[in-house]
């Protein structure tokens, strides 16, 4: 049987992840150098609150910027902000949901910002602003009291850099988080070398917070750079995707959500992997056959999410509700 999490302990995994670090160089970090004094659960895991990724994320950043982590492993959270340019911009501990300061963030994906919206994080989110779409982020921001930007795009590639570019220009001074379901692992890399933390959509809002606070912690580098082909109209599009993951149900359970979560992903691998690089012909076929089939799959499930939201009067888009 898994081991229960408690609430805002973060495994090595998901912590690593938050702070950007391989998690093979975290356990690394931790074994010759113990870099987060993390607890141990009763079956042996580290277990690390939010204070803790955002320090990790620090240490990320300074050995980044040349420094050696035997040299800087055992400084203080400020010590650590100080060196990484910038302080955090509030003095309450991240997981003190009650005490905190709101982060202020606008957020592209209306998906994403209906699911912030629904809960509580620690730190708090402020949601300022909520665009559709990457391309009219830019023309938001000015004016706009924003701490974080927050991207959330299901495919990521590089004729996204130039539209991200134009928002970090539009608003300066605020961290930018970029969450992918998809992504090649240069877009990754030229992403971070921007400064943008970089990470795969969570599945729990409160990681996204963690994410937002890890950035406002980190240094603000300046962007530099390419349009997202919009993807085509379908049947249950993220928005309603979205509405049906977060309904009531009266069975209780978590299967429309599940399965919403799973059309997501399935839609976003076959926009994917129409645009993956593909060196020959028998490439080209290959990544068509695997774009076929993501979609025979999405077709399924969607007729098997539509049967369940009909049969438990989930809300369906106009165009479905019979």
């Amino acid at each position: 049987m898994a081991e229960t999490v408690p609430k805002g302990a973060y495994r090595s995994g998901v912590a690593a992840r938050l702070a950007g670090l391989p998690v093979e160089t975290l356990r690394v970090w931790e074994r010759r150098y113990g870099v987060s004094g993390a607890d141990r659960s009763p079956h042996g895991q580290r277990l690390y609150s939010a204070e803790q990724v955002r320090r990790l994320g620090l240490l990320k950043r300074v050995v980044d910027l040349g420094h050696p982590i035997g040299m800087v492993a055992a400084l203080s959270f400020e010590e650590l902000a100080v060196m990484a340019g910038s302080l955090p911009q509030q003095d309450a501990a991240p997981d003190d949901g009650a005490a905190a300061v709101p982060l202020r963030v606008a957020v592209v994906g209306a998906a994403m910002a209906r699911r912030l919206a629904a809960v509580r994080t620690a730190p708090p989110l402020d949601i300022i602003h909520t665009c559709a779409t990457l391309e009219a982020l830019p023309a938001a921001l000015p004016g706009l009291p924003a701490d974080v930007l927050l991207i959330e795009s299901s495919e990521m590639s590089a004729d996204t850099l130039p539209l991200i570019a134009a928002a970090r220009a539009a608003a300066p001074g605020a961290a930018l988080v970029v969450m992918y379901r998809f992504c090649d692992s240069a877009t990754v890399r030229r992403l971070r070398e921007q400064g943008c933390l970089v990470a795969r959509v969570p599945a729990d809002p409160a990681e996204v917070a963690v994410l937002c606070s890890s950035a406002l912690a980190g240094h603000p580098l300046q962007a530099v750079l390419p349009v997202t082909p919009a993807p085509s109209p379908r049947r249950l599009d993220e928005q309603a995707l979205a509405v049906l993951a977060s309904a009531p149900n009266s069975i209780n359970c978590e299967c429309p959500r599940h399965l919403a979560d799973i059309l997501m992903m399935l839609g976003s691998f076959e926009r994917y992997s129409q645009q993956c690089a593909s060196r020959n012909a028998d490439d080209a076929a290959l990544h068509q056959e695997l774009c076929n089939t993501a979609g025979q799959a999405r077709m399924m499930l969607k007729t098997a999410l539509e049967r369940l939201a009909r049969a438990d009067g989930l809300p369906l888009p106009p165009s479905l509700a019979e």
